[in-house]
């Protein structure tokens, strides 16, 4: 480390202040009283009581103190952000005027010298406060520690707003893939000029049509595995499982392989623009199969679907089954309700939707494409920041990357 930084114990520059449960907890939140912060509030934001101000003996926390759950299954996890009233279960750590408080929650985000694994305890494990006091921490300068906490900050915000993006333009989509299946693709001012019909499945222009799956796709399941069957003269290839699909995409991370008859396989050998419908598990989720495998087949947990003629989009089929099943719930009961619930080819046939002129569900696919294709951008800029901050964070801490002369505002 630099000559100018120490170590120091964590018990001499903080200490830790343990929660303590109220006499008093009310149901509703109001202007005279706070939340009761447990470990599963600082985890989900879900209150499970509130604590009237004033309340003696209460250990109260303020957005950006640091909270530690010091017993309980989460023991050592670390937290910020979060007002009101601290639970027996969690500490608050106060540091001494030479530490930055934001500097030193950074620290434990990196979850240095084994700090994960200094919890005791039979039935219930806990921070051992003797560890907790004596953990080392490499100590900059008070100026350096803000500059340190600055520039990670500064990346943590970023990776905020990209989510704040990401969560917006899903709900964008939500709202596009109700109008657009009600309206079509109409500037929004010409909605109400639209001729409109009452249908099975909802409203929607009367020159669209509504139809059954089978009359417009070939259905055929996969092939069920079975680690008994005779090898001989049968071939090893890829196939994908109900595990490998997306609402809208295949996943091609963990792709395993089984024994197919040349047949066997001639006849559930994916094409590009095959749709593949989950039979078990999450009933329905459908995702397009984009020639992501130079070959591969399916197995019998999944539907491939593939167009009779060529007067259906598949890309629009399958925001047609996203918004179907996930946001009106059209098809919840068709499922056989047996032990494990399942969706037979029989009753997938029988789904009804709509189908609009060909160049009408084209119009739709691409404006909904748009905004995945957004979705995804965004995506791959939080997963860089994300990494970004852990390569920064633990340079930072270990003086590799050094901040002390550069310019931040603070």
């Amino acid at each position: 480390l630099p000559e100018e930084w120490e170590v120091v114990k964590l018990g001499d520059i903080a200490k830790a202040v343990k929660g303590r449960k109220p006499q008093q907890l009310i149901k509703n939140v109001g202007e005279d009283s706070v939340p009761y912060l447990t470990a599963e509030y600082f985890r989900t934001g879900n209150a499970s009581g509130f604590v009237p101000n004033g309340t003696e003996n209460s250990i109260k926390v303020n957005d950006d103190d640091i909270v530690f759950i010091w017993d309980g299954s989460n023991a050592g996890d670390v937290f910020t952000g979060l007002a009101g009233i601290l639970a027996s279960t969690m500490v608050k750590i106060v540091p001494e005027n030479s530490v930055n408080k934001r500097f030193l929650y950074y620290f434990f985000k990196t979850k240095f010298t084994l700090f994960n694994t200094k919890t005791t305890g039979s039935t219930i494990p806990h921070v051992n406060k003797n560890l907790f006091n004596n953990l080392l921490i490499p100590l900059p300068p008070l100026s350096e520690q803000r500059k340190i906490a600055a520039v990670l900050s500064a990346v943590q915000e970023a990776k905020e707003k990209t989510e704040a993006v990401i969560s917006a333009t899903k709900g964008l989509k939500k709202t596009m893939m109700s109008y657009l299946f009600t309206y079509g693709p109409v500037p929004l001012s010409e909605a109400e000029n639209v001729p409109l019909k009452e249908t099975e499945i909802g409203m929607m222009p009367e020159e669209w049509e509504v139809v059954k799956l089978g009359e417009v796709f070939n259905v055929q399941q996969g092939k069920q595995l079975s680690g008994k069957e005779v090898r001989d003269g049968k071939i090893k290839k890829p196939f994908l499982r109900t595990s490998n699909l997306s609402w809208g995409y295949i996943n091609i991370s963990n792709v395993d392989e089984m024994y197919f008859t040349p047949e066997e396989f001639e006849k559930l050998k994916l094409k590009k623009g095959d749709i593949l419908v989950c039979e078990g598990g999450d009933i329905g989720r459908t995702a397009l199969y984009r020639g992501e495998l130079k070959e591969c087949a399916y197995q019998n947990h999944l539907h491939r679907l593939r167009p009779k003629k060529d007067n259906i989009d598949v890309e629009f089929f399958v925001f047609w089954m996203d918004h179907a099943v996930n946001q009106r719930q059209l098809y919840t009961y068709t499922a056989n309700r047996t032990t494990i619930p399942n969706l037979s080819s029989s009753r997938l046939k029988n789904f009804i939707f709509l189908l609009p002129p060909l160049p009408t569900q084209q119009k739709i696919a691409s404006i909904l494409s748009a905004i995945d294709q957004k979705i995804e951008a965004e995506g791959s800029k939080k997963k860089a920041l994300e990494d970004l901050f852990k390569t920064l964070l633990h340079n930072l801490m270990t003086a590799k990357i050094r901040v002390n002369n550069l310019e931040v505002e603070i």
